[in-house]
């Protein structure tokens, strides 16, 4: 009796799909989501936190494209226009926003990128980048969040009531808005940033289609 036929596998040393990813980590402002941030880029490898555009004037210490790339209020409406911007916001009489050009220059080494946006920006970059990885980072409560908010001793009582409003806006649409994306609670820093890190992971061992031509 003969055996049966035997396929042979190739074993690839390197990742299949060497364009990089986008990684868009959102959550209410106080939720740690900036802490969590610098602790993953300190310890995963070819992870980079996108740089933004604005219109607001540089501040003492500012570097242009470090801080921030510095338009003027003209340049960034006219790149709203052109199309440039992944995402755009406009708070407190300033334009923020992601260029798409940042984005591909890093992930065209095959290098992934962080944006550390808002919701809305979130649901944007997810209309004109499918394959976009989306993380909502939560508080365990609001109540939580409210002492946070308070711990930082820079908010007005005002300014603390809009953010607590937002985050519960934002909260009602989480499982609409991240559904096949990930939600992850940051009730402790330690697993927050451990579990943000074994998603990444995951992710770069996922096969995903190429991105579209925008």
């Amino acid at each position: 009796m003969t055996s049966p036929s035997r396929r042979e596998f190739v074993v690839h040393r390197e990742p299949i799909n060497r364009h990089g990813r986008i990684i868009v980590v959102s959550g209410p402002s106080g939720v740690g989501k900036g802490t969590v941030i610098r602790r993953v880029l300190e310890q995963v490898p070819d992870l980079a936190l996108s740089v933004s555009a604005t219109t607001r004037p540089m501040r003492e210490g500012d570097i242009a494209g470090t801080s921030y790339h510095f338009l003027s209020q003209q340049e960034f409406e006219v790149g709203i226009q052109d199309g440039i911007f992944y995402e755009w916001a406009r708070y407190k009489n300033n334009y923020y926003g992601t260029l798409k050009r940042t984005v591909a220059e890093r992930t065209a080494t095959g290098k992934d990128i962080i944006l550390e946006i808002d919701i809305q920006g979130a649901r944007q970059v997810k209309s004109l980048a499918p394959n976009a990885v989306l993380i909502y980072i939560q508080p365990p409560n609001f109540e939580t969040l409210e002492k946070r908010l308070r711990g930082r001793a820079t908010e007005t009582e005002r300014a603390i009531r809009e953010r607590l409003a937002a985050a519960i806006d934002e909260q009602n649409s989480v499982e609409a808005d991240y559904a096949g994306h990930y939600v992850i609670t940051n009730d402790n820093l330690d697993a927050c940033t451990n579990l943000l890190i074994t998603i990444i992971s995951a992710e770069r061992h996922r096969m995903i289609r190429p991105e579209p031509e925008n």
